[in-house]
């Protein structure tokens, strides 16, 4: 009898553990798969790659206007392509004197040659004189001459009456052939590789007992071509080439 009872007993437990595995599963009421939320304190999702990109292109859209492509003007384009800056305002020019005769005295720093030559007068300028000036200024490493513009001799005679100079200029540098100033350039910074010296339009000169910065002043006045400022080695740049400043 003892063992017919412990039989159904066991055919009663085997019985409700089956029923067990076939229940289904518990759901949770009004809970469905599209309706999930984020629970608090939790990370936001990412935005998709296409919100992302809108917001790029709204803030380019919002550059300050300092990042903007500025205009520049022609004559700002000619400055930068040869050195310096051109000036926001130009200088008004002086009071020239444009009857008196225009002499010039000079005093070749490298060879030690002096000249004194009138190129200019009665509103015309003397062929001889300036054959004079080109000779005078000839490329002082190979001897080659050029034809120098004669505007630039006007610069530098004017630049004379400004601060009141009467003496020899001394005169550094002038025409250079473009083997020369390829040499210079290679073995100084401070010499462009395409110099308005290699023009025939550019002269480096010092006036003897004038600070440089006055000449620089009264060159800049002119508003009549580039003026460079070398106050470390005493000397003032000038040519006929674009107006601008270094």
């Amino acid at each position: 009898m003892r063992s017919v009872v412990l039989s159904l007993a066991a055919l009663l437990a085997f019985a409700g553990t089956a029923a067990a595995q076939t229940k289904p599963a518990d759901t949770h009421r009004g809970t469905t798969a599209t309706s999930k939320k984020t629970p608090v304190g939790a990370k936001a999702p990412a935005p998709t790659r296409a919100t992302s990109t809108n917001v790029q292109r709204a803030a380019a859209q919002q550059k300050p206007a300092a990042q903007q492509k500025r205009t520049v003007t022609p004559q700002q384009l000619r400055a930068s392509r040869y050195g310096g800056f051109a000036p926001q305002q130009e200088l008004p020019p002086p009071e020239l004197d444009l009857a008196s005769p225009r002499s010039l005295s000079l005093v070749n720093y490298n060879t030690k040659e002096e000249i004194s030559v009138t190129y200019w007068s009665n509103g015309a300028y003397h062929r001889d004189a300036l054959n004079q000036l080109n000779h005078f200024l000839r490329d002082s490493r190979e001897g080659a001459e050029t034809e120098m513009d004669p505007l630039l001799f006007d610069v530098l005679w004017h630049t004379t009456r400004i601060v009141g100079f009467g003496g020899s200029i001394e005169v550094l540098s002038a025409y250079r052939s473009p083997t020369s100033n390829a040499w210079l350039a290679s073995v100084s910074r401070g010499v462009a590789r395409d110099s308005q010296h290699m023009n025939g339009n550019a002269m480096d000169i010092r006036f003897p007992g004038v600070p440089v910065f006055q000449i620089r002043q009264a060159a800049r006045s002119l508003n009549m071509g580039g003026v460079g400022f070398y106050p470390r080695s005493g000397f003032v740049h000038l040519d006929t080439g674009p107006v601008r400043y270094w």
